[in-house]
């Protein structure tokens, strides 16, 4: 994100982090999935959103991981990006203060998800975060998990309060009510799934959350490209494509449904076999089996989307 009041757009993406079987940071294949990601896709890449277990890490390890990033951004020239998931205002706070002290100054924060927070309480949250940090921008990370969903009318109110509110993530969002968030928030860059992305303008204020289009990076820059372009033909087909794509995921994973990370590993390691699928207790990653599968699907039905080597 520029030194501006708003977002450049482009193709947000999620690291992931390995774990061993004792649950320590590998940081070998992280560091690896950092240069493969800025080489076959996009430089806007960011650390602990759900897919990234930022609900999960302890301090040591939010700092260990947050190093390791780090030192991969600056020779790939990457502005980096960290998200802030915690039930304690006061330690989002703390690794806010300690990751600008180390030069970071862009921002994915969420709200605390304990309880549904009243406007007063939304208030004092982006005060403490926004307004505290004028130096910085933030990315608001939209999720019912948090158990309030922002609103158009939310928005609008925030960015008038905080000029360093320029971005968000928001996948559920469609129809009328995407066009409002869109039409009435033109300072704040709204960064969508595949689904929502189909659905903009060429003239909208927005970017690509890459998710199950990240399979091929080629293709999902084409399905970026296309859509900021207004070509509706290819865009078309190539959302029917990656919707496709998200059933043979689903179908891979099985029952029961599993929490994000799972299924962003498996999409990576589709990449790096080595990549490990295992995450932070009490949650359970995905298989080999399940990423046999997934690859034996995508080649056999749809071979343009075979995933690149990392």
């Amino acid at each position: 994100m520029r030194d501006t009041k708003t977002s450049p757009g482009g193709i947000l993406a999620a690291c992931v982090v390995p774990w061993d079987a004792d649950g320590q940071f590998l940081g070998g294949p992280f560091r690896l999935q950092v240069r493969a990601i800025a080489g076959l896709l996009t430089k806007q890449l960011y650390l602990f959103g759900t897919a990234g277990e930022g609900y999960e890490v302890t301090d040591g390890q939010f700092n260990e991981i947050v190093d390791a990033f780090l030192e991969e951004c600056g020779p790939l020239g990457i502005q980096p990006m960290i998200g802030l998931i915690s039930l304690s205002t006061g330690t989002v706070v703390d690794r806010i203060e300690r990751c600008r002290a180390h030069g970071v100054r862009q921002f994915q924060i969420s709200l605390p998800a304990w309880h549904t927070v009243s406007d007063a309480e939304l208030a004092a949250f982006f005060r403490a975060t926004c307004g505290q940090f004028p130096d910085c921008r933030f990315l608001h990370y939209n999720l019912l998990r948090t158990k309030r969903l922002l609103t158009a009318d939310d928005y609008v109110r925030l960015a008038g309060e905080h000029s360093n509110l320029v971005a968000t993530k928001n996948t559920g969002f469609q129809g009328d009510d995407l066009r409002a968030l869109l039409d009435r928030t033109p300072t704040i860059t709204h960064y969508l799934g595949e689904r929502g992305l189909a659905q903009t303008l060429p003239k909208d204020n927005v970017g690509l959350l890459a998710s199950i289009s990240t399979v091929n990076a080629a293709r999902c820059r084409e399905f970026y490209d296309a859509c900021r372009a207004g070509n509706a033909e290819t865009r078309d087909r190539l959302a029917t494509e990656i919707a496709a794509l998200g059933q043979l995921l689903r179908v891979a994973v099985g029952q029961p449904p599993r929490i994000d990370g799972a299924y962003d590993k498996l999409l990576w390691a589709l990449h790096d076999p080595e990549f490990p699928l295992r995450l932070l207790p009490p949650y359970s990653g995905a298989t080999c089996e399940m990423l046999i599968e997934l690859r034996r699907s995508i080649t056999e039905r749809y071979p343009t989307w075979t995933p690149e080597p990392a």
